[in-house]
């Protein structure tokens, strides 16, 4: 039956001002007999939504809202509230088309431009996010997202009077708001405040609006001040909740049995059932290798590890060099990794793989390079990324002549840190948010890497953390005559150099620091904690040289 236009916009015109009057749960529950039956609208998914996303039904709020999508393209309030619904779903790339299509109907949004700048700091643009938040910033100056956004960059780079600046700047629009809470409060931490900071993070926990992330992020926070104040029980307990929640959150998405821990352990088992086979040598020739003739790179390095072990501070050093470039944790292997290495048994076709699929595998990995800006043409390439660790016979086969940087650090304390740190969550980082989950993912990747090791003749050199920050000189020079480049002054200059660096990682507020040894031994602070795990590292503890 045709509907009565009448009827329903009557029903419109009383369900929005309902809403107008500050009845909004009248207002929903209209909403939601209007929508069974039969009425659709973008105010009517709007509010059941807003519901639904109160009540943690994310997923379902997202659905209605891509129905009203669907309906009313252009409606600025429904793609708004759908891309922010998918920034909570941790879903940025789903974000981002809405944001960019909301500004395409209207440019000069501004809470468009601060809701993209979180989706591209999601994303980890970093200096994309910074542009729309200034963008935001330019047509409404004091919009209080953007403001809260800016002091988050400055945080995280450690630029703590700049965070204060801003988060202070927000907080006067928006009080309690939790992102400038937060950024303030980390500001005051970096400038040893430790009980402004603490007064801060607890006054944001007594907040019962905060979402569960938020509230999990701010657990670690206190942590952190927490340990600064030296009280390492409460500290551990207020990092184990953060962790905690983490873990609920993101149960859906990365716990069950195809998680990262058991497809590590599902590789070691079937390399031990059957080696992996090396790559055949080539013949040594004077003609340029086909990688090297396509790419025109002077050389190319990974560097590898685990998260925490020191491969930021490699990987900034190594980039102060005149003839070096780097990038950071790109999933440049992607191709490489969907053909053979979805399950153990498909590195099984990786040594027979023919040289057409190799060149087709290669040139995915350039492309995935230049695609995000990096021009290698004669200049050394530096991989970084710690995980790529456990694609060594994906980077043998495709790249043979490539040098290897293994970065390592005392295992108690990669563990204690990982633990200790709020990551982008994914499914290796996921394992990391308990002490033993931890342990038992750094030693499934350790044993993985050892058994790769003996299989792949990769040229590697060995670093320890511990030794680059207290004999740094020798320790780089050694590290330079192993890539065959000169030592250059530049290199040491990494402090300012991280400063101004477009990514961010949980390391970059120490690095603008310089060289430290504070980090060194910290798990001996948290020895009870550790208990339970210290017999499961000690093997890797031995073999990197960290005995007591």
């Amino acid at each position: 039956m045709a509907r009565d236009s009448t009827v329903d916009h009557a029903t419109l015109r009383l369900i929005h001002q309902t809403a107008q009057a500050g009845n909004r749960g009248e207002a929903v529950v209209l909403a939601e007999a209007a929508l069974a039956d039969g009425l659709e609208h973008p105010l009517l998914f709007n509010l059941v939504a807003l519901k639904l996303e109160e009540q943690g039904q994310l997923l379902d709020a997202a659905a209605l809202l891509e129905r009203a999508v669907v309906i009313a393209p252009s409606d600025i309030g429904v793609r708004n509230a759908l891309g922010l619904v998918w920034l909570r779903l941790d879903r940025p790339a789903d974000a981002l088309m809405q944001f960019t299509a909301l500004l395409r109907l209207n440019a000069s949004l501004p809470f468009a431009h601060a809701s993209l700048g979180n989706t591209f700091f999601a994303l980890g643009l970093i200096a994309e996010a910074e542009a729309s938040y200034r963008q935001a910033l330019q047509l409404d100056a004091n919009h209080g997202v953007a403001l809260a956004g800016l002091a988050h960059l400055a945080s995280s780079r450690g630029a703590y009077a700049d965070a204060r600046a801003w988060a202070q700047s927000s907080l006067a629009v928006l009080p309690g708001f939790p992102d400038a809470v937060m950024s303030l409060a980390a500001a005051d931490l970096g400038e040893r405040r430790v009980a402004a900071a603490e007064e801060g993070v607890r006054s944001l926990l007594e907040d019962g609006r905060l979402t569960p992330l938020e509230r999990a992020y701010a657990n670690g926070l206190l942590g952190d001040i927490l340990d600064a104040k030296g009280y390492t029980d409460a500290a551990f307990a207020a990092y184990a909740l953060c962790n905690g929640e983490l873990r609920e959150l993101y149960a859906g998405r990365f716990s069950g049995t195809g998680n990262a821990f058991t497809f590590v352990r599902a590789m070691i088992r079937h390399v031990d059932r059957a080696p992996p086979v090396a790559p055949r040598p080539v013949a040594p020739s004077s003609e340029p290798r086909p990688d090297t003739r396509r790419t025109g790179a002077a050389g190319h390095v990974f560097l590898l590890g685990f998260p925490r072990s020191g491969t930021t501070l490699l990987e900034v050093i190594l980039e102060g060099h005149p003839n070096v470039v780097s990038l950071e944790e790109n999933e440049s292997l992607i191709d490489t990794v969907q053909e053979f290495m979805q399950r153990p048994a498909d590195l099984d076709r990786l040594a027979s793989a023919s040289p057409a699929t190799l060149e087709r595998l290669r040139a995915a990995y350039w492309r995935h390079v230049s695609a995000v800006g990096i021009d290698v043409f004669g200049k050394m390439f530096v991989d970084k990324n710690p995980l790529n660790t456990l694609k060594l016979p994906l980077i043998a086969r495709l790249f043979p002549d490539a040098k290897i940087l293994f970065a390592c650090r005392d295992p108690r304390d990669i563990v204690l840190s990982c633990f200790r740190h709020r990551f982008k969550m994914s499914a290796p980082i996921y394992e990391l948010l308990s002490i033993e989950g931890a342990a038992a993912y750094y030693d499934a990747v350790m044993q993985l890497t050892v058994r790769y090791s003996s299989s792949f003749p990769l040229e590697t050199c060995l670093i320890r953390h511990e030794d680059v920050v207290t004999d740094f000189r020798r320790e780089m020079k050694r590290i330079c005559d192993f890539l065959a480049i000169e030592w250059d002054p530049a290199m040491a200059d990494f402090a300012l150099r991280t400063q101004h660096r477009e990514s961010l990682t949980p390391s970059t507020a120490q690095l603008v620091k310089g060289l430290s040894t504070e980090g060194l031994g910290q798990w001996r602070r948290y020895r009870p904690q550790m208990e339970p795990v210290l017999a499961m590292l000690q093997p890797w503890v031995t073999r990197f040289y960290y005995e007591d």
